[in-house]
């Protein structure tokens, strides 16, 4: 079985560090993780000011690169090349240079470790990015399903020896969204503040990244699911009031996701053996949210406010909005909900 990208950065270690690695995808944070971990590990720190060079794409050519890495290290066994912003190498882009990147890969310098990290997702089918495929270390990191979000955030903070709450990790998902890089460092910013191994909540996220426990999507979500009509309003008069943080095409995404996954429990019960979890893409603590909707929302209900969230969304982008103002949009979309 192939290893998950954590796995891959968790491998890293000085003894086991291959002389190529290619790292590229359209999620830059496992690439970058891992050419930093690598950079941290390759050169012990008295040797870097001679066998560790740092190099940036966009002032080189791949001859240039290649130099570098064909070169001996001074007085030591390794020497470490890492290249970042790759994809901007001056003449990557053509024959001559990719021909010498693939007879490098095929005959690379054992005692260089050559790291070219690439800001996007690269042609895999290009014969120089097979050779490093095929002799060296391939990351190709994809972006993360939203589904997928909060279950790496657990993971990061049980890594920094920090548990967090499924709800608490919804939260920041919903408020940062899946730039991975930019989660990473709001977790980071919280564990300065936090005591040893202290559990992060709402609390915590409230008062360290400066999202409302109270008043979120989240919340609105739960209010909506249990059909509590004056929480539901008190959050969206809210949103209202305060559209620059919380403008509504994010809140229509979210909730007709929701909705639409209500419909899938409905469509559940044909099947009692049916995995709640599996099917709905969501942390099974959650599941008990998407039941209890179902009760509340039957499948005619349901039709209906996923054509309200369409609406909403179209008003939102402009479309047939006529004198509508956010405010009315917002309050417009939890009548048509609730009601």
């Amino acid at each position: 079985m192939a290893k998950s990208l954590s796995q891959e950065l968790a491998a890293i270690s000085a003894d086991n560090l291959n002389p190529l690695y290619f790292l590229h995808g359209a999620e830059s944070y496992y690439p970058n993780a891992i050419a930093k971990k690598i950079a941290q590990l390759a050169i012990p720190e008295h040797e870097k000011g001679f066998n560790e060079f740092i190099l940036f794409g966009k002032e080189l050519t791949v001859g240039a690169v290649l130099n570098n890495a064909r070169r001996f290290p001074m007085m030591a066994e390794k020497q470490l090349v890492l290249v970042k912003d790759a994809e901007l190498i001056q003449d990557i882009g053509t024959k001559d240079a990719q021909n010498l990147l693939t007879s490098y890969a095929n005959e690379p310098l054992k005692s260089t470790i050559l790291v070219l990290v690439f800001g996007k997702a690269m042609d895999v089918r290009k014969a120089f990015v097979k050779a490093f495929d095929k002799n060296g270390v391939m990351i190709n990191a994809k972006k993360l399903y939203d589904n997928q979000v909060p279950d790496f955030i657990m993971e990061i903070c049980q890594e920094k020896k920090h548990k967090i709450s499924p709800k608490a990790a919804q939260l920041l998902f919903e408020h940062i969204g899946n730039n991975l890089e930019a989660i990473v460092k709001e977790i980071e910013k919280m564990l300065i503040n936090l005591p040893s191994e202290a559990e992060i909540d709402g609390n915590a996220i409230e008062k360290y990244v400066g999202i409302s426990k109270d008043y979120n999507v989240f919340e609105l979500q739960k209010a909506l699911t249990i059909k509590d009509i004056r929480k539901s309003f008190q959050i969206v008069n809210y949103f209202a009031a305060n559209t620059k943080d919380h403008p509504i095409q994010p809140v229509i995404l979210i909730l007709y996701n929701f909705f639409s996954k209500v419909l899938l429990v409905h469509g559940s019960k044909s099947n009692p053996g049916a995995n709640l979890a599996s099917l709905l893409k969501v942390n099974p603590y959650f599941v008990k949210d998407y039941t209890k909707a179902s009760q509340n929302y039957p499948i005619g209900k349901l039709m209906n406010i996923i054509s309200a969230l369409r609406n909403a969304d179209k008003h939102s982008k402009g479309i047939e909005t006529g004198t509508k103002v956010p405010d009315d949009m917002y309050k417009d979309l939890i009548n048509s909900i609730l009601y």
